[in-house]
């Protein structure tokens, strides 16, 4: 893929146009939109006017999408949805402004807008947002003959069709009927006397991320979506879930710099700048609030020069073993294995192992500072701040993430900030503190 990035980037650059269209030919639509993402702006737009947009659409992250789409007219946005799955079309119109949006909807045929508009109900981050409506069913009275029959009436069958929803006369979901099923039975046999109901259907406001678990658990290639009545609305695809698995893990690495998910690497600079000024700005304060702890204690420092030196140890390890109990909870979280019942063990368990750690460095850190600067009063001091920073920071890495949700404010994107606040300002305090009431006099 380097290889082709560069070759294109030449090719855009020195404008030789029917190079770029002859290599473009031979990639998948998933490579270009790929390639698209990593081309600075100008490039990006002549490479956009030499490709199927109709194609490429689905596979752009969404704040490239976006910014692709706003310039082109609602009709040819409705015409490049056309050809697209149900859940593809839904994720393009909502990258659009809400007026462009609408304006697109506008310009659709009566049935391609009553096919979108089913799942344009649903969240975005739901069940009922992921899903695909195009969904083979049958009926549980049936027999395989005419279910063979009916699948032949068929030119080609739905991508990533591995079983075929099982419905009763009021379209309520009964179960699935695997295609290998089907073909090895015999024809005479009916379809409810081999159906599997061993996939249970997922409500259609469930959130993404339970879908994604359920998923992972259960080796789905597919699922059944419902309403609140029972009612199959349509189904979700592994490729779908895929997706979803690689957006948390976006934004979980993203979020702990304050960054989207979404961001685009390529954006001019000031678009750039105000996304990142915010996050610049929350931590300018809590790193104030350190700055203000230390002063507390400047006659201190001034007295005793070798805290000035010690002080990032103290801190630096802290934020370190908060880290780690950290990214252990909010995977936790993740995967749905904290619940009320075991957060007592997992927070005794973390207590326990950051004291253990806590003993153990701090042996060695005040041996170090014994040798370094000659005062065994010293070595006690960061031992025994080291000590209890590990302790609060293991404190902190288990009750932040958990208090966060409980207020609706994302772990992943606050949690790491207000931990290293909590480590920079116990460490240092602990430090100067004990430093103030054991060697000045």
């Amino acid at each position: 893929m380097t290889t082709i990035l560069d070759t294109l980037h030449n090719y855009l650059s020195t404008g030789s146009f029917a190079k770029v269209n002859e290599l473009v030919e031979q990639l998948h639509p998933s490579e270009i939109a790929d390639i698209l993402e990593s081309l600075p702006q100008k490039q990006r737009d002549k490479l956009w006017q030499c490709i199927d947009q109709g194609e490429v659409l689905p596979y752009v992250g969404d704040s490239v999408r976006g910014e692709l789409m706003i310039d082109m007219p609602p009709a040819e946005i409705a015409v490049a949805t056309e050809g697209m799955e149900s859940d593809d079309a839904v994720d393009v119109l909502q990258d659009l402004p809400d007026d462009l949006a609408e304006k697109v909807l506008q310009t659709m045929d009566m049935q391609h807008y009553l096919r979108l508009s089913q799942v344009l109900f649903y969240p975005e981050n739901s069940a009922g947002g992921l899903m695909n409506i195009d969904v083979l069913t049958v009926r549980t009275e049936m027999s395989l003959k005419m279910v063979l029959k009916y699948l032949r009436r068929f030119d080609k069958l739905p991508e990533k069709t591995d079983v075929l929803m099982v419905v009763d006369s009021n379209n309520y979901y009964c179960g699935v009927l695997l295609l290998t099923d089907l073909l090895i039975n015999a024809p005479q046999l009916i379809v409810e006397q081999i159906m599997s109901t061993y996939i249970e259907a997922i409500p259609a406001h469930a959130p993404a991320h339970e879908v994604a678990l359920l998923f992972e658990q259960r080796d789905f290639l597919s699922a059944p979506v419902v309403d609140e009545q029972g009612i199959l609305v349509g189904r979700i695809t592994i490729d779908d879930v895929v997706d979803v698995i690689r957006a948390e893990a976006d934004h979980n690495l993203m979020g702990r710099a304050g960054l989207d998910e979404d961001d685009d690497m390529f954006a001019p600079v000031f678009t750039t700048t105000r996304s990142r000024a915010l996050w610049l700005g929350v931590n300018l304060a809590t790193a104030f609030l350190a700055a203000y702890v230390i002063g507390l204690f400047e006659a201190t420092i001034e007295k005793i020069v070798a805290l000035a030196v010690l002080m990032p140890v103290v801190a630096s390890m802290g934020g370190i073993a908060g880290s780690q109990t950290l990214t252990i909870v909010i995977r936790g979280m993740a995967l749905n294995q904290i619940t009320s019942t075991n957060i007592p063990w997992l927070l005794k368990k973390e207590l326990a192992v950051s004291m253990l750690n806590g003993v153990m460095w701090a042996i060695v850190v005040a041996i170090i500072a014994i040798l370094w600067f000659g005062s065994v009063k010293l070595g006690f001091i960061i031992g025994s701040a080291l000590i209890i920073n590990l302790f609060f920071a293991a404190l902190a890495g288990v009750l932040i993430p958990i208090l966060l949700q409980r207020l609706s404010i994302d772990p992943a994107l606050a949690a790491s900030v207000t931990l290293t606040t909590i480590t920079d300002i116990v460490g240092f305090g602990t430090l100067l503190g004990l430093a103030t009431l054991l060697l000045i006099p």
